[in-house]
C-alpha cells in the first residue's frame, strides 16, 4: 500500500511550522495511542503512520529531502513505521511532554525555579484595637544573603562547580516505557550546582537567618481569624524564584465586658430589683464611651435592650453594628435585719395586691396546674 503525504497524515498545510506540527502530532498520538486503542490493529497502525510523519517533518533535513523528493528522498530505515522500540518514540514523545511540562528537545533547561514558601504570624490585638483599626510593627525571621560567600555557598575561594548528573540544567530526563519524564536532579536537588567545600556560615545554603522589622496596618473592624497578607515577606523562592507572602492572622484577647458576633457586640447588664421595678435611667459602657438609657418599670431579668450603631463597623461594613445589653437582675445578698425586715414588709404588701404583680408566676402556676392535671 502507498504511503499517505505526510502532511496530510498530520492534517497540516505544506507551510505549517513546527509548533503546529507537534500540537497536531500531540492530537493525533493521544488518539490513536495504544494504551488507549488496546484490542485496535487500525489504531495501532494509524498511530505508526502518525508517528513517522512526525519524526520526518520535525528533522529540518528530512523535512527539506521530504519536500523536494517526496517518499523517495528519505530513507523509511532512519526511523520509519517500524515497531516501538528504539529512541525515535522516546525522542519524539520527550518534545510533546516537554512543551507541556517546560522541557523538550531544542529548549535550553535551566534549574528548576521554586517559589518561595508563605508564612505565617500570630497577631493577638484587643477588641478595641480592632475596632478601631492601628498602625504596629512586628518582628519576623528572614533570610538574607551570606556576607561571607555573598550568596554563593561556597567556601571563600572556592566556587560551586555543574553538577555531572544534570550538566547543570537541574533536570533529568528518564524512560519509562514509551514516555521520557523529566525530574528534578537527585543530586544537586534543581540547583544546577554542585558545592564541593560549603561555607561554613551558611553552612553551604547562601543565606543566613535574621529577623526583619515589617510595619503593618490593622484596618478598622478586623475581626478574629481574619488575615493580612504582607506581599513578598515570605520565604525567599530558590534558584531566583519569588519569594513567598506573610499572613498576619488576628487573635482577639477576650474582652471583659463585651462578646463579639460579627459586627454586633453583646453585654450583661446587672441592674438593682429596685431599678428593675421602678425604672429610670442608667448608664451602659460602649466601645466609644458611656452612654445613658431609660429602661420602663417592671423590666424584667434577662430582657434585652439594642441600643443601634454602637456596635463594631466591620472591614466590609457600610455602617457599625448595634449593641444588646442583656438584663440581669441581681438579687441583694448580706441584707441588715432592717432591710430584711423592708422587703417582708414589700412580700406581705405584693402578695395582697394578687396576681397583678407578679403576672410571670401566676402565668407559671398555671402551667404546673395543668401539666398534673
Amino acid at each position: 500500500m502507498a504511503k499517505r503525504d505526510f502532511y496530510e497524515v498530520l492534517g497540516v498545510a505544506k507551510s505549517a511550522s513546527e509548533d503546529e506540527i507537534k500540537k497536531a502530532y500531540r492530537k493525533l498520538a493521544m488518539k490513536y495511542h495504544p494504551d488507549r486503542n488496546p484490542d485496535s490493529k487500525d489504531a495501532e497502525e494509524k498511530f505508526k503512520e502518525v508517528k513517522e510523519a512526525y519524526e520526518m517533518l520535525t528533522n529540518p533535513e528530512k523535512r527539506e529531502a521530504y519536500d523536494r523528493y517526496g517518499h523517495a528522498g528519505v530513507d523509511p530505515n532512519m526511523g520509519g513505521g517500524g515497531g516501538f522500540g528504539g529512541g525515535g518514540f522516546g525522542d519524539a514523545f520527550g518534545d510533546i511532554f516537554g512543551d507541556i511540562f517546560g522541557g523538550g528537545r531544542g529548549r535550553s533547561a535551566g534549574p528548576q525555579v521554586y517559589r518561595g514558601a508563605d508564612l505565617r504570624y500570630n497577631l493577638e490585638i484587643t477588641l478595641e484595637q480592632a475596632a478601631h483599626g492601628f498602625d504596629t510593627t512586628i518582628r519576623v525571621p528572614s533570610w538574607d544573603k551570606c556576607d561571607t560567600c555573598h550568596g554563593t555557598g561556597a567556601k571563600p575561594g572556592t566556587s560551586p562547580v555543574t553538577c555531572s548528573t544534570c550538566a547543570g540544567h537541574g533536570q533529568v530526563r528518564m524512560q519509562q516505557g514509551f514516555f521520557s519524564i523529566q525530574q528534578t536532579c537527585p543530586k544537586c536537588h534543581g540547583t544546577g550546582k554542585i558545592i564541593p567545600e560549603p561555607c561554613a556560615a551558611c553552612s553551604g545554603q547562601g543565606r543566613i537567618k535574621r529577623n526583619k522589622t515589617l510595619e503593618v496596618k490593622i484596618p478598622v473592624g478586623i475581626d478574629n481569624g481574619m488575615r493580612i497578607r504582607s506581599s513578598g515577606n515570605g520565604e525567599p523562592g530558590t534558584n531566583g524564584g519569588p519569594s513567598g507572602d506573610l499572613y498576619v492572622e488576628i487573635h482577639i484577647k477576650p474582652h471583659p465586658v463585651f462578646q463579639r458576633e460579627g459586627d454586633d457586640l453583646h453585654c450583661e447588664m446587672p441592674i438593682s430589683f429596685a431599678k428593675a421595678a421602678l425604672g429610670g435611667e442608667i448608664e451602659v459602657p460602649t466601645l466609644s464611651g458611656k452612654v445613658s438609657f431609660t429602661i420602663p418599670e417592671g423590666t424584667q431579668s434577662g430582657k434585652t435592650f439594642r441600643l443601634k450603631g454602637k456596635g463594631i463597623k466591620g472591614v466590609r461594613s457600610g455602617f457599625a453594628g448595634d449593641l444588646f445589653c442583656h438584663v440581669a437582675v441581681e438579687t441583694p445578698v448580706k441584707l441588715t435585719e432592717k432591710q430584711k425586715e423592708l422587703l417582708r414588709e414589700f412580700e406581705k404588701s405584693t402578695s395582697e395586691g394578687g396576681n397583678k404583680h407578679s403576672p410571670q408566676t401566676k402565668t407559671w402556676r398555671d402551667k404546673v396546674k395543668d401539666f398534673f392535671e
